[in-house]
């Protein structure tokens, strides 16, 4: 089994989604030596789970200032901003492939004293490598729609029973997602606020914002943020049918992996439109139709520049990207049909009136001619954006209610073993 699994890695690392440098540790082996005393760690797959856990590290970090937190995740992307934001005694690793071997070698280094998993990548091996050590886990931000409850209960229901209790409580967002976990057989699963709710607002430099304002002028503009493949052609077309209207307008394209900027650009110079990337510090000049923003850790200084953002993943079948980090900023928030990744997210939004949802790219092109000559229109979602995320900011409080005693309790059962 093992020479297929190199062969993935090596396959992932030629595509740039595996960090060279860094290979050894999908391989079981540490990137760093174990700190003395108790670890508590987090797994998120990727970049949305693991920047929702940063506030509740930082809270385990002022309430429990001599643990030390060890963060994985499986993308490269993640890996960056993970190492960017986490400080102090928390530290990143990537997670290991689910080889038996590498799980065992993972474990026998770090030893954790408890575990938090965020939403449901779940690792079958590691997962049993958990439960049979007996190290106190819990699942938090739970996710199980109505479409993944029915094709697990079908076909492998004792299967997910078995991965769920190794965990000591699952954690979930709704009372729709706690009856479908409870028909698996867990004994203890709560109905908590999104964990994404309470993270902070994206950090923002002062003097890259004040030289991008500089840079944008009185120009009309709006920003497709985290795009996927597909939707930067659905952002050039929009561009070039709204600047008919709006000769100034600038559009801004932030992809969610930001190594494909140079095959954007190139989608855009075959359009017969000017652009400016980010990355190569190219400049925003009065001829810039569109600018490329392919860089890591800036959603934040956009989001409060920019007022206007077209959630990425949401007009391809990708499942959407999170609103609330724009939100946060006060930003008009529209997204298209296919945010199946944030379907509660999406609900408290709509039911708030804090965003717009769409059916297709048709209509998004019409939204955005309204809201870039008429203000009015949308300074109600935006005010409506800004007061559902700082209703909901008291998130984290509540969620320490549950999770601070069970960490207390675990630590301590950890030392008397």
């Amino acid at each position: 089994m093992r020479p297929v699994f190199f062969r993935v890695l090596n396959a992932r690392m030629k595509k740039g989604k595996e960090d060279a440098e860094r290979l050894g540790e999908r391989m079981g082996m540490a990137g760093r030596l174990r700190p003395d005393g108790n670890l508590i760690w987090f797994h998120g797959a990727s970049v949305g789970e693991s920047l929702s856990a940063l506030p509740l590290i930082e809270k385990i970090q002022t309430e429990m200032p001599d643990v030390h937190i060890l963060v994985t995740t499986g993308t490269v992307t993640s890996a960056g901003l993970m190492e960017k934001r986490l400080s102090g005694n928390a530290f990143h690793q990537f997670i290991p492939v689910d080889h038996p071997d590498w799980v065992n070698k993972f474990l026998d280094h770090w030893c954790p004293s408890a575990v938090i998993w965020l939403e449901s990548d779940f690792w079958p091996n590691m997962l049993r490598a958990i439960k049979r050590r007996e190290i106190p886990a819990i699942l938090l931000n739970a996710r199980m729609g109505q479409k993944s409850f029915k094709r697990w209960f079908l076909f492998a229901p004792g299967w997910l029973r078995g991965l769920l209790n190794g965990f000591d409580m699952c954690l979930t967002q709704s009372d729709d997602e706690k009856k479908r976990l409870d028909a698996f057989g867990h004994d203890d699963v709560r109905v908590v606020d999104n964990l994404k709710y309470a993270s902070a607002k994206l950090p923002v430099d002062a003097d890259k914002k004040e030289t991008l304002i500089s840079s944008i002028g009185g120009r009309k503009i709006w920003q497709y943020a985290s795009t996927h493949p597909g939707e930067e052609d659905i952002a050039i077309k929009l561009h070039q049918k709204l600047r008919t209207k709006n000769p100034d307008l600038l559009t801004v394209i932030i992809p969610r992996h930001p190594a494909r900027g140079a095959d954007i650009q190139n989608l855009i110079t075959s359009a017969g439109l000017k652009s400016a990337r980010r990355s190569q510090n190219q400049i925003i000049s009065g001829d810039v139709d569109i600018y490329v923003a392919d860089t890591l850790g800036e959603m934040g200084l956009f989001f409060d520049v920019i007022d206007t953002t077209v959630i990425g993943g949401s007009f391809v079948a990708h499942g959407g990207h999170n609103p609330i980090e724009p939100a946060q900023f006060g930003n008009a928030v529209v997204y298209g049909p296919h945010m199946f990744n944030f379907k509660l997210i999406c609900h408290d939004f709509e039911t708030a009136g804090a965003a717009l949802p769409l059916s297709d790219d048709e209509e998004l092109g019409k939204t955005l001619d309204l809201f870039l000559n008429d203000k009015g229109n949308k300074q109600a979602l935006q005010a409506a954006a800004l007061k559902l995320t700082q209703d909901k900011s008291k998130a984290l409080s509540n969620l320490w209610g549950v999770i601070g005693p069970w960490l207390e309790g675990a630590l301590q059962h950890k030392g008397q073993k």
